[in-house]
């Protein structure tokens, strides 16, 4: 017996009561990011535009080399990370070894920018664990040699410093998309499908796989390009010094106490912001020409060569980290380390003791990760819950600013919104500055696990007559929350590692392990730096560790009557 119209239109009328209200929460939650976002860009901009400052700065000797040194290192370590993610991709998937691929990412991904690139200062310099190890017995060195290992002027330090670290998020943000049930299903029978077709293996995941994968990893790929063209704080430890990188050379500009310095060094953001874009349209406009040339059947040419060596690229990626924490963890307790001695001749935990007297400096990075990634959590759950698909589809660009602006050029923006709002030096504008940051990588992070979640779930919970809050706290929360947790570690991550709003917000008022660190780092304590850069890397590694106790699957015990 069918429902009476009465009761079908009082549905009707209570569905799209529903709708009006998700879409006014959705519109208060657009409001509370789109603000603060579209305020700083508008700052920044107007910071940036200045004729004059323009005029100086297109008169500065240095801009010319700083930008095709910040084009070259940018483009390439974007390159190189990419094709080598692609290239353990493929061999991961065609031998069924994801899970092998991704079990030592966490490690990787909580390590710090600015901890890595301190660590393979440490590895690499003239005097550095490389040399030592090498030295007298092979080099016959017996002092360190005048070598340009690290800030060297052609920038290839920095460049492989990128993409070690970049490596691992490519791999991380792919694994989002392949765990996904409906996608791994699905593209396992389209790989079956082509080797029916006569495909090798390797072959057909180029032709098949790879086009759809690359699609869905456009925003990460231009969140590694924008990062790559406009890094500051691994610049600092290991990029080249004279001239540096443009953003670097902006950094330096907007220390100046000097208001034509500083509009200066805001209009070279800016310049670095149209270099993100062009780049970033012309990568687009390259991957696009290549899907048409796939789909026209003119093969795959441009794919990384064979990958027989992807094991041994795997191992090689995750040796590199693990020197460079064995590096850290001894630096920070080496006491004379004369060269070309391998191991210090003394130890001491006086760094630590020095570490330890300045918790204040902990507790203000701890109290900032654990408040932004709460808020910027909070937000993307409520934001993909509630908003429709067509406003978050439309609007990722808005979210993402963060992501593909330069950050010398973002903080520009809040230096000049914080301003306004008296917030300079206050811990709730260092907090609001390092939740707009964490926030895209949050939702970067949450959104493909959120949206692929089966609709069938709600749809028999309905069915059941149990409230959508029952569904979200005793089904879907509990299914993601593995996805909840890894997002929630990855915005702590982002976080801890935040070193211009930091530095520019906090006003000399407060600091945090990554300012120290990067601080340290052009000094000559190297007990001291490794000491923060440890604690640096530390302190995302626990968090990432407690997700991973945390989105463990339950285990119920079988009882017996």
């Amino acid at each position: 017996m069918g429902a009476s119209p009465r009761r079908v239109s009082a549905l009707a009328h209570t569905a799209a009561r529903n709708g009006r209200l998700r879409r006014a929460a959705a519109g208060v939650l657009l409001a509370l990011a789109a603000v603060p976002l579209l305020w700083t860009a508008w700052e920044a901009l107007g910071t940036g535009s200045n004729s004059a400052a323009w005029r100086s700065l297109a008169q500065d000797p240095a801009l010319r080399h700083a930008v095709l040194l910040t084009l070259w290192t940018g483009l390439a370590s974007t390159l190189l990370a990419w094709w080598g993610a692609a290239a353990l991709l493929a061999r991961g998937f065609v031998r069924q070894r994801l899970a092998r691929l991704l079990s030592g990412l966490p490690v990787m991904l909580a390590t710090p920018h600015a901890a890595l690139a301190i660590g393979l200062l440490f590895l690499l310099a003239p005097s550095g664990w490389l040399l030592r190890a090498l030295s007298p017995w092979l080099t016959g060195f017996d002092s360190p040699p005048p070598w340009p290992t690290t800030q060297d002027p052609w920038g290839l330090g920095l460049i492989a410093a990128l993409v070690i670290k970049e490596i691992p998020f490519l791999l991380w943000t792919a694994a989002t998309q392949l765990q996904r049930d409906d996608v791994r299903q699905r593209w396992r029978a389209e790989h079956a499908l082509a080797q029916t077709l006569g495909y090798a293996p390797r072959r057909a995941f180029w032709l098949v796989l790879w086009p759809q994968l690359a699609g869905r990893l456009r925003w990460p790929l231009l969140a590694v390009l924008a990062y790559g063209l406009t890094v500051v704080d691994m610049a600092l430890v290991i990029g080249p010094a004279s001239p540096p990188t443009l953003a670097v050379l902006a950094w330096q500009w907007l220390q100046d106490a000097d208001p034509a310095t500083y509009a200066q060094g805001a209009a070279a953001g800016l310049l670095l912001a149209l270099l993100v874009l062009s780049c970033s349209m012309a990568w687009l406009a390259a991957q696009r020409l290549r899907r048409r040339l796939l789909a026209h059947g003119h093969g795959v040419r441009g794919e990384p060569a064979r990958s027989h060596g992807s094991d041994l690229g795997l191992w090689l990626l995750m040796g590199v980290y693990a020197a460079v924490l064995l590096a850290l963890a001894v630096g920070s307790i080496s006491g004379v380390w004369a060269f070309p001695s391998v191991w210090p001749q003394s130890f001491t935990a006086a760094a630590w003791e020095q570490v330890a007297q300045s918790s204040g400096t902990v507790v203000t990075t701890l109290w900032l990760a654990v408040g932004s990634s709460a808020i910027a959590l909070a937000w993307s759950v409520a934001w993909l819950e509630l908003a429709p698909r067509r406003w978050d589809d439309t609007l990722r660009p808005l979210l993402y600013l963060p992501l593909v602006l330069p950050a010398v050029l973002w903080v520009v923006g809040l230096y000049g919104v914080g301003l306004q709002l008296r917030l300079e030096g206050r811990a709730s504008g260092l907090l609001i500055a390092h939740t707009l940051m964490v926030l895209p990588y949050v939702l970067l992070a949450l959104g493909p696990a959120y949206l692929g979640f089966d609709v069938r779930y709600a749809q028999l919970n309905a069915s059941l007559g149990r409230s959508p809050w029952a569904f979200l706290l005793r089904v879907k929360w509990p299914l993601l929350k593995r996805s909840l947790a890894s997002a929630a570690a990855v915005g702590f991550a982002v976080s801890v590692a935040q070193y211009l709003p930091t530095l520019y917000l906090g006003a000399g008022r407060f600091s945090s392990v990554t300012t120290e660190a990067v601080t340290l780092a052009s000094g000559g304590q190297r007990s001291l730096t490794s000491a923060y850069a440890g604690l640096q890397l530390a302190l995302p590694v626990l968090a990432f560790a407690m997700a991973s106790w945390l989105g463990r699957p339950r285990r119920f015990r079988h009882t017996t009557a």
